[in-house]
């Protein structure tokens, strides 16, 4: 049973980190169409054509899920920035003036003390005080998450285009295949 596992994972690379599954490729429509579940042209196209749809809804997500990590690992990296200045600024007696962001490219002064606490902003209404050191922990953690989440979505979503591809040419040969067999009908009678 072990080895089978094993055999399995080398046959079958990982194709989709999100579970998408697979458009099959009609490489002999004459087969396909003579198979049980393929009663008619009509319901096939149907069917292929839900597929696609499909595909394109599971795209839409991804896409969104990308952008909001496109924006979210800059975020982290400028927090992380932040972080790490203040663990600088921590040995200083000096307090030292900054800048931050109050709301939509209002700015506000602060004058900050040395320090070895930071609050972060969880979302949905949650922020908690960490250490420096924690916080520079948990920061370099999400970070390093939200790039591999990052990387599977761009898997994902190539991976979807080549189903994109797939199901349109399986659309277009059944199409066809259904074209020639009408026009050999017409051409017998």
């Amino acid at each position: 049973m072990e080895g089978e596992k094993g055999s399995n994972t080398e046959e079958t690379p990982i194709k989709s980190y999100a579970g998408i599954p697979e458009a099959v490729f009609v490489d002999d429509v004459d087969a396909f169409m003579a198979l049980p579940e393929n009663d008619g042209v009509e319901t096939v196209l149907k069917r292929l054509d839900e597929q696609h749809s499909k595909y394109k809804f599971m795209e839409l997500n991804l896409a969104s899920k990308r952008k909001r990590l496109r924006v979210q690992i800059p975020d982290l990296e400028h927090t992380l920035k932040m972080v790490k200045m203040l663990q600088n600024q921590k040995s200083s007696p000096e307090e030292f003036e900054a800048q931050f962001l109050l709301s939509d490219q209002v700015y506000m002064k602060a004058t900050i003390p040395p320090t070895d606490k930071v609050c972060l902003w969880l979302g949905a209404n949650v922020m908690l005080e960490y250490t420096l050191e924690d916080a520079m922990a948990l920061l370099n953690k999400n970070i390093e998450t939200a790039k591999k989440n990052l990387s599977h979505v761009e898997h994902d979503l190539d991976f979807l285009r080549d189903q994109f591809t797939t199901t349109e040419v399986n659309m277009a040969r059944v199409y066809n295949w259904d074209v020639k067999r009408r026009q050999a009908a017409k051409a017998s009678s």
